[in-house]
């Protein structure tokens, strides 16, 4: 297998075994905040926001999860998602399908699975699934409350407080917004 970074491993493994949008963006998340020099830094944006417009879908945000879905489709840049073993072309056509259904009120939810091209890279996984004690491809419990409102759970005073020091920022170089 070509070597992949290990929290997109973990990424793949909450996504499709865990269900767990939360921690996929959190730990993308973090790596991506790690190595903002990396030529795949705006596919790693994709994955994070694949992530959260995920978890805004289960939990019934419908206008962020299209907002989301929308900017990672820009974001998933195709030499650097095959780098990573997806099929550009195949993640456009799902993202595509999803925040086009939700804007057409039609979509219900559904986990989806990212399309992982690389034999090798889902060998790995399922054996990580089988080590873990996971089940690869796993449909979420909607009834699990601790899964789909994981998030609004977490402490956000770092986020909140970098915010307002940015906005603090802009506002003393006479570009408040």
């Amino acid at each position: 297998m070509k070597p992949y970074p290990e929290a997109y491993i973990d990424y793949l493994l909450y996504f499709h075994a865990q269900r767990d949008y939360f921690e996929c963006h959190e730990v993308m998340e973090e790596f991506w905040k790690e190595h903002l020099g990396d030529t795949r830094s705006r596919t790693y944006v994709a994955l994070i926001q694949i992530a959260v417009g995920m978890y805004h879908i289960r939990r019934g945000n419908r206008n962020g999860a299209v907002k989301m879905l929308q900017s990672a489709g820009r974001n998933a840049e195709a030499p650097h998602v095959l780098s990573l073993g997806l099929n550009p072309e195949k993640l456009q056509e799902l993202l595509n399908q999803v925040w086009s259904s939700i804007e057409k009120d039609e979509f219900l939810y559904e986990d989806i699975n990212l399309p992982i091209t690389d034999p090798e890279l889902i060998e790995f996984c399922l054996k990580e699934c089988d080590r873990r004690g996971l089940i690869w491809q796993k449909p979420s419990l909607m009834e699990d409350e601790l899964l789909i409102q994981k998030h609004t759970r977490r402490d956000r005073s770092e986020v909140v407080n970098e915010r307002a020091r940015q906005q603090q920022i802009r506002k003393e170089k006479g570009g408040a917004r």
